[in-house]
């Protein structure tokens, strides 16, 4: 497993994720901006959606961390596990061929009752690798010692014990913290947006970084310019 861990050491990586009613959310569209991203350059991708990564999975040969969400976001999501929530969910990522998985690894209760542990044997089980998409330290050393190969900082910012982040940009302060006592290899994500800020996270021991809204989310990066535009 340490070969395929490996493919994504020193990697940028894109989160190509659509939501709802956004005009690039189909698998084709979806295909065309993940050709487009490995095209600028990225080592792998984060893809969400079992449709969506089938479809990519045949097209691309980087690596591809695979992931499902509850839609629509639960109003209450700061209290809930949406990203690959359910045991069912893991069984149909595990068949879309993913070398990577990627599951919430907060303390908060799973919808169907299952635990942290009990999806990331299922996924070891099947020889495919696990990521915990984790919000704190405690929780980073957890999933660790649950036997997460690799943590990732996605949920700083995204719980209720973290939202006071949110606003605060890529949290650095988690990273460094992680970097030195992690046994685990670190994913940096979340509110990237610029590229000294991936370099910094790389001088910071990074293992890999994951870029997502700063690259593939057209009406996000439009916003950021035209909230700086002279008001009518």
């Amino acid at each position: 497993m340490s070969d395929e861990i490996n493919k994504l050491r020193n990697k940028v990586i894109v989160s190509v994720q659509a939501e709802g009613s956004e005009p690039l959310n189909s698998p084709e569209n979806l295909l065309a901006l993940s050709q487009s991203v490995i095209n600028g350059g990225a080592g792998g991708l984060r893809l969400c959606g079992i449709k969506n990564i089938k479809h990519i999975k045949k097209k691309v040969l980087v690596p591809i961390i695979g992931l499902t969400k509850l839609e629509p976001t639960p109003f209450n999501w700061l209290d809930t596990v949406y990203i690959s929530a359910k045991i069912s969910d893991i069984k149909e990522l595990i068949t879309c061929g993913v070398e990577f998985i990627a599951v919430d690894g907060t303390k908060r209760p799973r919808a169907d009752g299952s635990t942290l542990e009990d999806q990331i044997i299922l996924i070891k089980e099947n020889n495919k690798i696990a990521i915990a998409d984790i919000s704190t330290f405690d929780e980073a050393m957890g999933a660790a010692e649950l036997g997460a190969d690799i943590v990732s900082t996605t949920l700083s910012g995204y719980t209720k014990e973290t939202r006071f982040k949110v606003n605060e940009g890529p949290d650095f302060e988690l990273l460094a913290e992680l970097t030195q006592e992690s046994p685990a290899p670190v994913i940096m994500e979340g509110r990237i947006w610029y590229p000294q800020e991936v370099k910094k996270a790389f001088e910071m021991g990074a293992f890999a970084v994951v870029i997502g809204t700063a690259i593939t989310r057209p009406h996000m990066i439009t916003k950021r310019f035209v909230s700086v535009a002279p008001k009518e």
